[in-house]
């Protein structure tokens, strides 16, 4: 039975984006998903699933979030060998091991065409670093995310899709925590 983790955008930010992770378990059972897990308040959660394609399974969580909690988000969903590979593909060890906070893995709705990612390194007016591959990019922060005039809507204009970002730190997590729900 395939392992998921699936990734809600800019959930518990305030205002109407309040989700509490026992609602969205509750939910995911209700839905018949399996061994339903979610790490930190910042909508993370993995489960087992059968039957449904992934971008087909990714359309209707996100739309059963949207109407039966009430909250206005997208659901990224990643297959935990495919988040397996976008972690060891990591272009950026070094501050994965020495500064794993200020280091962002982007899940992309779709892989941009190759021309937008010199669109997105050309709007880099700071000393992030960026790089990209498929459906994810990686981004360093050296001077931290809150001040740091890439945000994730230029990310996301620059590479002409959406998308949602998770410190090294709670992607490494999601990792443990999706590894744990596969047969021994």
């Amino acid at each position: 039975m395939p392992v998921y983790i699936g990734l809600l955008r800019a959930v518990n930010l305030g205002g109407a984006t309040q989700l509490r992770m026992e609602s969205l378990r509750e939910l995911l059972h209700r839905m018949g998903l399996e061994d339903v897990r979610t790490l930190l308040q910042s909508g993370n959660v993995v489960f087992r699933s059968t039957g449904a394609r992934e971008a087909e399974l990714e359309q209707l969580l996100t739309q059963r979030v949207v109407h039966e909690l009430h909250v206005p988000t997208e659901l990224f969903l990643r297959s935990v060998e495919e988040w397996e590979t976008v972690l060891s593909r990591n272009p950026f060890p070094r501050e994965a091991r020495d500064d794993p906070g200020h280091l962002v893995v982007v899940a992309l709705r779709a892989a941009p065409p190759a021309d937008r990612w010199p669109t997105l390194t050309a709007s880099i007016s700071g000393r992030e670093r960026v790089q990209g591959a498929g459906r994810h990019a990686y981004i360093v922060y050296p001077d931290g995310i809150g001040r740091s005039r890439l945000t994730m809507a230029r990310v996301e204009r620059s590479l002409g899709t959406t998308g949602t970002a998770r410190n090294w730190n709670t992607a490494t997590k999601l990792a443990a925590l999706a590894a744990s729900l596969r047969p021994k």
